[in-house]
């Protein structure tokens, strides 16, 4: 059974759909949001142009999958699973990004859950890149049980970027 990149799941808080070109408005109002960017590698994303490039690439993917509040049917973020090895049994879930309102609370949680069970039909393992500055990401990464692995160097959108690689392994 070949993976499926772009799933429609539901949890109690959060409900992921394929992300659409259509998306785009709610999207950006999201992202436009300075803040939410401060440790991110890419702190200027906030931008339309900057997000525009983030968000073509997301469509083209075809890995990408938005995010919406269940309660107002709102788009609070995306994320997106890429980089598929069927032979290594492994995926990489990553560019994850909620609304700042959505933060420190159950959702980030959820949506990685939501995730993570759906790769595990397909997958023994996932892995997550983490900036290094991005210590807010890094501390969600384990709150949700990522295992540190080591740091890797990746092509970014603007350039070379050290990431941490986190691992999650299936559970038995």
């Amino acid at each position: 059974m070949p993976f499926e990149f772009q799933p429609t799941l539901s949890g109690k808080n959060i409900e992921v759909h394929p992300l659409k070109p259509q998306d785009w408005d709610a999207l950006f109002a999201v992202a436009s949001d300075p803040r939410m960017w401060e440790q991110h590698p890419e702190r200027d994303r906030y931008k339309e142009e900057v997000f525009r490039r983030f968000f073509e690439e997301a469509i083209d993917s075809g890995g990408a999958v938005a995010v919406f509040d269940s309660g107002t049917q709102e788009i609070i973020g995306s994320s997106r699973f890429n980089d598929y090895d069927e032979a290594g049994s492994k995926i990489e879930i990553g560019w994850t990004f909620l609304a700042r309102r959505y933060w420190g609370l159950q959702y980030n949680r959820e949506l990685k859950t939501l995730m993570l069970t759906h790769a595990f039909r397909f997958v023994d393992r996932v892995v997550f890149y983490v900036g290094q500055n991005n210590i807010r990401s890094q501390k969600a990464m384990e709150k949700i049980g990522g295992f540190r692995n080591r740091v890797v160097t990746r092509v970014h959108l603007n350039g070379l970027m050290a990431s941490i690689e986190y691992v999650i392994q299936k559970p038995d």
